[in-house]
């Protein structure tokens, strides 16, 4: 079963497969270190564009989306919010900044979680950092419009002493050291998502715990790489595999290897996306050098717009200056004028 119980988590067998992407996320970090040093003038620019991402995407996963062309001034700090989506979306950077700014290793304990939705609400709801008062259920909205119940979580009456039994329970597990970290880290988050412990805003507790769950434990790639957009960009399979691992959770029947497959999964992609950034980059401007690739990469015919929705750190006057560089050098191709024009990379 999947849950976050010392004794049974290390009776378990652990397979093949996830076995090796377990070896290749602590490969990644014991390499971290030498990627981090190697280029710091890259890594201020991924900071930046991973915190814009990693924001942006976390709360459009939930709906909450803004302007484009408020989105970097609010995260940024340099525009004050101006309705409820905007002071969520300034919210979650602010609990970035507090998971990122930790000098001390942090006790995981049910204030810590509480804390997280305190200030990823802004500290302007009503209940931020409260408890659910209500009982709750995870609905299904069907094609033709039916809303089905997927999962039904914890009560709210049980909701803080499962919380509480589930921090302890992940304290002990790392202090007696017979299951890998992430595994437990993976199956914590897990649980927190089956606990579902707020009325809202539990997805992206769940994602801040993530990321500071990993810092705690050496990880250090959210830093640089935002995990929230590659949930974003496979959001079927993240919603496939939490209604696979959710079913019996209650009776402690459910499946947990496809979870912790997709969690290793993740991290592994996010580690071999921070070293193809760090190892790519010459002696160029780093921005310059971050449009460059991300256009060498685009699939199909792209447009400038996308390129700006792609690349939060850098303006689209750079953008721009770094497409007119590869159409000099016979790089990339312009089909059409004005807003229909669009971009293709030439063979």
């Amino acid at each position: 079963m999947l849950s976050l119980d010392p004794k049974k988590l290390a009776e378990l067998s652990i397979p093949l497969g996830t076995g090796w992407l377990l070896g290749a996320c602590m490969e990644a970090r014991g390499k971290q270190d030498l990627w981090i040093r190697q280029k710091p003038e890259v890594l201020e620019v991924l900071r930046e564009q991973a915190i814009i991402q990693s924001v942006e995407s976390s709360n459009r996963i939930e709906g909450v989306t803004i302007p484009a062309d408020r989105l970097r001034p609010v995260i940024l700090g340099k525009a004050k919010p101006r309705d409820r989506s905007e002071e969520e979306l300034a919210g979650y950077r602010q609990a970035l900044d507090w998971i990122f700014s930790r000098k001390r290793r942090v006790s995981i304990t049910p204030a810590v979680i509480q804390r997280l939705h305190t200030i990823t609400q802004g500290g302007f709801s009503g209940d931020a950092g409260e408890w659910k008062k209500r009982d709750n259920e995870i609905i299904e909205i069907l094609p033709n419009g039916e809303r089905r119940i997927r999962f039904v979580p914890t009560s709210a009456k049980d909701t803080p002493k499962t919380v509480e039994a589930r921090c302890r329970n992940y304290r002990d597990t790392c202090d007696e050291e017979r299951v890998p970290p992430l595994l437990i880290v993976a199956t914590f988050v897990f649980d927190l998502l089956c606990i579902h412990p707020f009325r809202d805003g539990n997805g992206r507790v769940s994602r801040l715990a993530t990321t500071l769950l990993l810092q705690i434990h050496g990880f250090q790639v959210p830093r640089y790489i935002s995990l929230e957009r590659l949930v974003e960009e496979g959001k079927a399979d993240y919603y496939g595999v939490l209604a696979e691992c959710s079913q019996g959770w209650h009776e402690g029947s459910n499946e947990f290897v496809p979870w912790w497959d997709y969690f290793l999964s993740g991290l592994h992609r996010a580690y071999k996306e921070f070293e193809r950034q760090v190892e790519s980059t010459e002696a160029r401007p780093a921005k310059s050098d971050l449009v460059r690739q991300t256009v060498l990469t685009q699939v199909g015919q792209f447009t400038l717009g996308d390129l700006v929705a792609q690349l939060p750190a850098a303006s689209p006057q750079l953008i721009k200056k770094v497409l007119a560089e590869l159409k000099k050098q016979g790089k990339v191709h312009l089909v059409g004028r004005g807003r229909g024009a669009r971009w293709e990379v030439l063979p």
